[in-house]
């Protein structure tokens, strides 16, 4: 059925709240003895072989520079139920603290990079920095991702999504439409 909605101008500072790139996540970093977590609401996958993930990454966060140093992390997709976590991570420092130890999470050893895995998250994606070029000027990272570790179930967690100004949605009810999708039938990835 077609909608016809009544607009208003709205403003291009908080677009976000219209275009969120998918569920926030916990990325984490190590570089010499230390680790750290930082919580980030905007990536985006930009290629699929290799599969490489683009996120920004503030140049003044300690994970900033232990990324950059380090060239690896591992960005962990936490569920609705860590909310509390998310935002306490978000909201802390990792100069100051431990976040593994004040937020109660398990750091798991990864089997490609140095970084830690965060085993109460659903997805663990172990990355390399694959290109450094938007670095710089953006604070944008291009991460390969060499090895992912997906929980068995449930197949469709309920993750968060970050629409600013202090707003989380979570993921909805899940519509299969495979059988739609006839110009990718041929596709590996499909």
């Amino acid at each position: 059925m077609k909608k016809n909605y009544s607009k208003k101008n709205f403003p291009v500072s908080k677009i976000r709240q219209i275009l969120e790139p998918g569920p926030v996540v916990l990325v984490s970093s190590a570089w010499k003895e230390k680790k750290n977590i930082m919580t980030v609401g905007w990536h985006s996958v930009i290629e699929f072989t290799p599969s490489l993930v683009g996120c920004v990454i503030a140049e003044d966060s300690i994970s900033f520079e232990m990324i950059r140093k380090s060239r690896e992390c591992v960005i962990n997709v936490p569920t609705a139920d860590m909310i509390d976590q998310v935002i306490g991570i978000g909201n802390c420092d990792g100069d100051e603290i431990d976040k593994f130890k004040n937020f109660h999470l398990t750091a798991d050893n990864a089997t490609k990079v140095g970084a830690p895995l965060i085993r109460e998250c659903f997805a663990n994606l172990e990355c390399r920095i694959f290109d450094t070029r938007l670095v710089k000027k953006y604070n944008f990272f291009i991460l390969e991702v060499v090895k992912a570790h997906v929980a068995t179930a449930p197949k469709y967690p309920r993750t968060l999504h970050y629409r600013g100004e202090g707003t989380f949605i979570t993921s909805g009810s899940v519509m299969h439409k495979a059988n739609k999708f006839t110009k990718l039938k041929n596709d590996p990835n499909f």
